[in-house]
């Protein structure tokens, strides 16, 4: 896809940034000024203002002070936060566990509507079971360097999935066929998650469409693994974060690609054929 999928990230910072920059501008002061009056160094100021850096709390109070404009130091600092939720760091955000990740997708789950998830890699993770969830958290774990709790947050991932059995929502998944190859846990685990998708993908709020590798000329290549979410926010899992994407072009251009993919899905009888297959290659 032609845009990176942090540039919503990035651009909310930029709006952050020259809201800095526009009050230090009708303050009337330099950014040697402002650095004198924060009580930092001018490359801080700059660093700040290109939204090279993000502020911190305490740096936006500091940076309205100086400009005389205290009673704005809140909603910069509200907008500012917004911003960086949108770039999610998993180290960050999963430094205690693995499980309060989990706990923290259920109000967004139980608010939307209609799901659309594209996997290239995974299970999508409404569709694991505990077995394969456990194998996938654990390997996460060690590769981010965290306390592996993945006992307590595979069971509480396949909690929050029993949203696909209440009324209300809908679910339209695709994965490409490789998944269905791609070992997490033992053979008698992968052999649990394949049999999952097989009945999960009968229930009537689910629509499981898989990309067969054989599909002669491609409309469209594997794309990073992403989430819908209705049709206000996408979210985009990369190897290092998670990014909220929320602009109004961006989220129809991952529209446009998730629809190019699921016209090369393969659905119904095609798509349990895949996954016995697959689950006869584990004998």
């Amino acid at each position: 896809m032609p845009n990176s999928p942090s540039s919503s990230a990035q651009a909310a910072r930029k709006r952050v940034a020259q809201r800095l920059r526009d009050l230090r501008a009708d303050a009337g002061i330099t950014g040697s000024e402002l650095a004198e009056r924060c009580g930092w160094t001018h490359p801080k100021t700059s660093r700040l203002e290109n939204a090279r850096t993000p502020p911190t709390p305490d740096d936006i109070r500091r940076w309205c002070a100086a400009c005389g404009a205290d009673d704005q130091a809140a909603d910069i600092i509200v907008e500012s936060r917004d911003a960086e939720s949108q770039y999610g760091e998993w180290r960050r955000t999963v430094r205690v566990g693995l499980k309060r990740l989990q706990d923290s997708y259920v109000e967004l789950y139980r608010s939307t509507e209609l799901f659309r998830i594209y996997s290239p890699t995974l299970v999508p993770g409404l569709l694991q079971t505990g077995g394969y969830a456990r194998a996938l958290l654990s390997a996460n774990a060690r590769l981010l360097g965290i306390p592996d709790d993945s006992d307590e947050a595979s069971v509480a991932r396949v909690e929050r999935s029993k949203v696909i059995h209440e009324p209300g929502h809908r679910f339209v998944m695709l994965i490409e066929e490789g998944v269905l190859r791609y070992q997490l846990g033992d053979a008698d685990a992968m052999a649990a998650q394949l049999g999952h998708l097989l009945t999960a993908g009968a229930l009537p709020s689910v629509s499981l469409g898989i990309v067969p590798d054989s599909t002669p000329e491609r409309v469209l290549w594997p794309q990073e693994l992403f989430h819908i979410y209705d049709d206000t926010l996408v979210s985009v899992e990369l190897l290092s974060a998670r990014v909220r994407v929320t602009q109004p072009s961006e989220i129809a251009l991952y529209l446009s690609a998730f629809e190019q993919l699921r016209s090369m899905a393969v659905y119904g009888a095609d798509a349990r054929a895949l996954i016995v297959k697959a689950i006869d290659a584990l004998r």
